[in-house]
């Protein structure tokens, strides 16, 4: 099973409000058959507007925490946005707050997306900025941050917490888990009989 305890690595500060999915990745990318190479453009039209953008600068390259504000993946519902976070590295989010449906398509893709008080998501910021190269655990038995000796409580809902720590995230893999009880079943429905299951 895909259990999820903690992700550790180098954060990426983007501490803004309203992040819509449609700045996340832009519309005219969602055309693709698979998510494969969405990475390369999550944020490019605010990359493009600001060359200074975080996920341009160099210091940010390889980070695996994303830090961000309230409501974080508002507006349409689509899992393109958070599989281009995904695919460009991101393996947490920590924010003030998530829009509900990206919150959800977070959990179901396997990665945390966890809730900070403002005055600790500004410490987060300022602990990355001065330092990129410092390590921060997101840690989901413990609910807690940690960046160098700085520490902060997270929150996030239990379904979802429970659905990460224990791999229930990953629904593929647990139909491939419990392929023979599936077998079983299916051998026993009578409208399936004259299928090869």
């Amino acid at each position: 099973m895909s259990k999820i305890q903690q992700v550790t690595g180098t954060g990426i500060p983007l501490l803004l409000d309203d992040i819509d999915t449609d700045r996340i990745i832009p519309a005219r990318f969602l055309r693709c058959v698979t998510f494969d190479g969405l990475g390369e453009h999550a944020f490019e039209d605010d990359r493009q507007q600001n060359p200074r953008h975080p996920f341009d600068n160099p210091a940010y390259q390889g980070a695996s925490v994303l830090i961000a504000g309230r409501n974080f993946g508002c507006g349409s519902s689509r899992e393109h946005a958070p599989q281009s976070l995904i695919r460009w590295g991101i393996k947490a989010i920590v924010a003030q707050s998530f829009a509900e449906i990206f919150f959800g398509n977070c959990t179901a893709l396997g990665t945390p997306a966890v809730c900070a008080s403002p005055a600790d998501l500004e410490t987060l910021d300022r602990l990355i900025q001065a330092d990129p190269t410092r390590e921060i655990t997101v840690d989901l038995e413990t609910m807690k941050v940690t960046c160098g000796d700085f520490t902060c409580a997270v929150s996030m809902p239990d379904s979802a917490r429970d659905s990460l720590l224990s791999g229930q995230w990953d629904f593929l893999n647990l139909l491939l888990e419990n392929a023979a009880a599936i077998r079983d079943t299916a051998g026993k429905l009578p409208y399936l009989n004259h299928f090869a299951v």
